[in-house]
């Protein structure tokens, strides 16, 4: 438990938007025809939106496609950030960002032997807490527009 004080909104947005830039990976949730999924997976945040990249065949790689809905958790149980998003799948990715997803992730999906798909996620909503404290105000992004 924290004994810090519960943030009010512009730390909270600060915070949030430094963990998306300096994390890498995050808990990835999708539902579909292949079934109810929940997958680990290395990021690339470009400031509106996640890049993600997946196998095809994957559960993740049949889900995302069939429904587009995510649900993404970033950080501890006890800082976390939830991010529900619409999923639409990178047919034409440019080298450029292939090229910084590999960087930032260490890992190049362009250089598999399985073929892998690219996804761009669109937050529509972000919510962050840390205790139950910060329940209250705990969404900082409604309709894909951040609050305040």
């Amino acid at each position: 438990m924290t004994a810090a004080p519960p943030r009010g909104l512009d730390e909270r947005l600060r915070d949030t938007r430094a963990r998306l830039a300096a994390d890498v990976d995050l808990w990835l949730a999708t539902g579909g025809p292949a079934g109810v999924h929940l997958v680990p997976l290395s990021y690339l945040w470009d400031g509106a939106a996640f890049l993600i990249s997946t196998p095809r065949s994957s559960v993740t790689g049949r889900n995302l496609p069939a429904d587009g809905r995510v649900r993404l958790s970033l950080g501890p149980t006890r800082d976390v950030v939830m991010v529900d998003g619409t999923a639409e799948p990178v047919d034409d990715l440019a080298p450029e960002a292939g090229d910084a997803f590999a960087t930032r992730t260490g890992f190049d999906p362009r250089e598999e032997d399985e073929p892998y798909q690219y996804f761009l996620i669109r937050p529509r909503r972000i919510q962050a807490w840390r205790e139950a404290d910060e329940l209250r105000g705990r969404t900082l992004m409604r309709d894909g527009r951040w609050l305040g």
